[in-house]
């Protein structure tokens, strides 16, 4: 692994309306610029674009039962360490406790219950 490559990730797949993309891409912007600043290695927020490659039978879309007016995004940060990833995540739901506390009313751009979560130990890198 070089220097700047992580060693754990925390990793997303989550379905977002097309009709709230952009909303979705602004608390995406905002949240990679949180988790940065507090020492995340890497954020990346990326939309599916080839929903279904003809090699492979089970895709994200059908994982997900995306509708015809949904997008799925794949999304992942990467940490030097599990321990590091415990750092950087206290530190961004603080901060993320005090701007709920400002927008108690506020939606999330996306269905919560469809979100598939999990942090990853790195195992093969190149």
């Amino acid at each position: 692994m070089t220097k700047n490559q992580g060693k754990y990730v925390d990793g997303f797949v989550l379905v977002v309306p097309k009709k709230r993309v952009a909303e979705y891409r602004k608390m995406a912007r905002d949240g990679g610029k949180m988790w940065m600043k507090y020492g995340a290695l890497e954020y990346k927020e990326c939309q599916l674009e080839d929903a279904n490659p003809k090699w492979v039978t089970f895709t994200f879309p059908k994982m997900t039962k995306a509708k015809p007016n949904e997008t799925v995004w794949f999304s992942y940060i990467t940490y030097k360490s599990k321990k590091h990833r415990d750092q950087v995540n206290k530190k961004v739901m603080a901060e993320m406790d005090k701007k709920a506390e400002k927008h108690k009313n506020m939606s999330m751009p996306f269905d919560m219950k469809r979100m598939a979560y999990g942090g990853f130990k790195v195992e093969v890198s190149s």
